[in-house]
């Protein structure tokens, strides 16, 4: 008899939110459903942790509040080309609520064990095999068996590997830092931003295909800076300076030396529409299956891929029939597939046209063009997502 109807690989924010979504559609599977981390939590997680409206709708619908969680909001983002471009403010809301993933993951990995879902910390898959009646995972402290395995183990993960090992990979590169705030560097030589969100397309014409970004954030409470750079690879082909220099170039126009902060990278599994999600017994969320393509946001696509997969969890448990292979119409024609491939769209027209005269053109003087196509196409689509 198999110990477990569904493992999931990975407690990060899609791994658990496939849980809650499964433990809410479906709670005669709670005590069935096993997540395996490899980390303990709060573990640290390389993530600028920008949470954005959609994010919060879903986690609301799971009766959460994310206010719980250690924050900072930003009250506008500017999406800019050399300084200059288009500022966006949500009506009587913050813009973006900024968190710290190894808060935030803690969070909600409580939140989960509080709806009385197990999960096993320090457990590292080394393999997964499918049989035609069950899947066996492999980890360091033996084996596991499920019906479905759930891979929300990110960019790099193991799921991944063994179940698709021929899929093709779009991955972005990306470079992050956390600074002082504006108020603790020597007076006149910043140029205060306060609690507002920038991000600055002005290395596009460099075929660094994405953009440098700085937003208000917090550690252990005290007010702090998070800087970054956002390259999603599609100008590879093209000369290229180093991926720091456009973060050292625009950190010092802003009185902060890069040498002087400990820089970190990590790579971002990007979606693409054509890319295979599911495998019988075995399906993929979060970045194991991809993120936003133009900006790299992954938190608030995790979750929605949490309850996609829930919803084709537990009718194919009901009808004892794991093919999963409604599981990519369903993500498709959800309101997060529509987002992921308006932008998948998107990113292949406004990087590879990498002239300066166009970006000028598509952030300062097409502004309302922009915020409509946004407005439509990317924001607000967490509504859209079934519970």
């Amino acid at each position: 008899m198999l110990k477990h109807d569904v493992l999931i690989l990975g407690g990060g924010p899609s791994g658990l939110s496939t849980a809650l979504h499964l433990t809410k559609i479906a709670p005669h599977l709670t005590n069935r459903i096993l997540i395996l981390e490899k980390e303990h939590y709060p573990r640290p997680k390389l993530c600028a942790g920008g949470l954005v409206a959609d994010a919060e709708i879903i986690l609301r619908r799971l009766g959460l509040d994310v206010s719980e969680v250690p924050h900072v909001d930003a009250s506008a983002a500017h999406f800019d080309f050399a300084g200059r471009g288009i500022k966006i403010r949500m009506p009587k809301s913050h813009t973006i609520r900024v968190v710290r993933r190894n808060e935030f993951d803690h969070w909600l990995a409580r939140k989960t064990r509080e709806a009385g879902i197990e999960i096993r910390e320090g457990v590292t898959v080394k393999n997964i095999i499918r049989n035609q009646d069950s899947v066996t995972v492999e980890t360091d402290q033996g084996d596991f068996h499920a019906q479905i395995v759930v891979g929300a183990d990110g960019s790099n993960g193991v799921t991944r590997r063994c179940v698709l090992p021929n899929a093709p990979v779009y991955t972005a590169r990306v470079l992050e830092v956390i600074t002082p705030n504006y108020s603790e560097i020597a007076a006149g030589k910043s140029t205060p931003r306060n609690d507002e969100a920038y991000f600055d397309f002005f290395p596009v014409p460099d075929n660094i295909a994405g953009y440098v970004w700085d937003f208000p954030t917090q550690v252990n409470g005290k007010p702090m800076r998070c800087w970054g750079v956002y390259d999603t690879n599609l100008l590879s082909d093209q000369e290229r300076p180093q991926l720091k220099k456009p973060l050292a170039d625009e950190m010092a126009r802003h009185g902060f030396d890069l040498d002087d902060y400990e820089l970190k990278g990590h790579p971002i599994r990007w979606y693409g529409p054509f890319n295979p999600v599911s495998v019988p017994r075995v399906l993929l969320v979060g970045d194991a299956v991809g993120a936003d393509p133009v900006f790299g946001e992954g938190i608030s696509m995790a979750l929605g891929y949490g309850a996609i997969a829930a919803r084709e969890i537990s009718e194919s448990i009901r009808r004892n029939e794991f093919s999963l292979s409604r599981y990519k119409s369903r993500l498709v024609w959800s309101g997060l597939g529509q987002t992921l491939f308006a932008r998948w769209f998107i990113a292949q027209i406004i990087y590879p046209i990498k002239w300066r005269w166009f970006q000028i053109l598509l952030w300062r003087m097409l502004k309302p063009i922009v915020i409509l196509v946004a407005w439509i196409f990317i924001l607000n689509w967490g509504k859209r997502i079934k519970i």
